[in-house]
């Protein structure tokens, strides 16, 4: 058995893409075990099984999990967590909802967005908006219970052969105070914005709501998910699940690009991870330039569709 245990972020249907990007950053401390907790997991389960440096994967059926509720998984992974040193989640709305729940209840220490897992016992991970990396070592403790930073790893790729799966129940005693209400969610044909290999982002040189069009028209030509700045969102020109950056998403996209967006150091936080970043702003002081790898001085609305043309090509 792995002496490291994941837990797999699901739809229900699909893993999350974000299980697959943590589970290459533990990589380094050997075999995974993954853990599903699902109403009915199977399918999650043998797409987890195909992914290269897993263990075994641990399918946990209830209808106490169709959810995935923070207050009722936790307890079941502090009851399975004895044969585990490292307990580890993606540093995702998920993960960052159940990881101190866990680390609670089992009385250990969390470490938060892990950029790199030295051993079971040392990592590291950014702070203050990544200007420091810091090297925080466990050995105080028996276990710990990591957030995995998944815009800092590529995501696992399916191995040879595929790991057992291991139907499994748990003894915890579940908590009646807290239940699904319902679930909100904003309908989109374009990639989840943590996921896309494109992004289209823009601020508050945009200008308005009605010109954020221009955002979705470059996104929709490219097949790209939208993001946006902090001020773009505090300005109300779109909704705040477009957010990027140290109070929003973390993301690492292939290509970035950022119309009308200054570059403060909260937004370059979420996207310094991007393969390329191309910028495009009226001032050529603009902090976006020091971090892009293609910058652009000029009126992006005049840029936007001049720039879907050549790489819609």
């Amino acid at each position: 058995m792995s002496t490291t245990l994941l837990v797999a972020e699901h739809d229900g249907a699909q893993l999350n893409q974000s299980t697959a990007r943590a589970l290459t950053g533990l990589a380094p401390l050997g075999d995974v075990d993954i853990i599903v907790f699902a109403e009915n997991g199977s399918a999650v389960c043998a797409e987890a099984a195909a992914l290269a440096g897993v263990g075994q994967v641990l399918q946990v059926d209830s209808p106490d999990n169709s959810h995935q509720l923070a207050a009722v998984v936790a307890p079941q992974i502090a009851a399975i967590a004895a044969p585990y040193s490292v307990i580890a989640m993606p540093s995702t709305t998920f993960g960052k909802d159940l990881a101190p729940r866990a680390a609670a209840l089992l009385g250990v220490h969390q470490v938060s967005d892990v950029m790199e897992a030295i051993d079971a016992k040392n990592f590291r991970r950014p702070i203050y908006a990544g200007n420091v990396i810091v090297h925080e070592n466990v050995e105080a403790f028996d276990k710990v219970v990591l957030t995995m930073r998944t815009a800092s790893f590529q995501a696992a790729v399916a191995g040879s052969d595929a790991a057992p799966i291991v139907p499994t129940e748990t003894t915890a005693d579940l908590p009646d105070h807290t239940r699904f209400v319902k679930l909100e969610a904003q309908a989109s044909e374009r990639p989840d914005l943590q996921g896309a290999a494109w992004v289209v982002a823009g601020g508050r040189g945009v200008g308005s709501e009605e010109n954020f069009a221009v955002i979705y028209d470059l996104a929709d030509k490219l097949g790209a998910g939208c993001g946006a700045s902090r001020a773009a969102v505090d300005a109300g020109y779109c909704p705040n699940d477009m957010q990027v950056g140290q109070t929003g998403k973390i993301i690492a996209p292939d290509v970035y690009i950022a119309l009308g967006i200054s570059g403060a150091i909260q937004h370059i936080t979420g996207i310094k991870d991007a393969g390329t970043i191309i910028a495009v702003n009226k001032d050529e002081e603009a902090p976006i330039f020091d971090v892009a790898d293609i910058g652009i001085v000029g009126d992006l609305f005049d840029l936007a569709p001049r720039i879907g043309a050549a790489l819609g090509k």
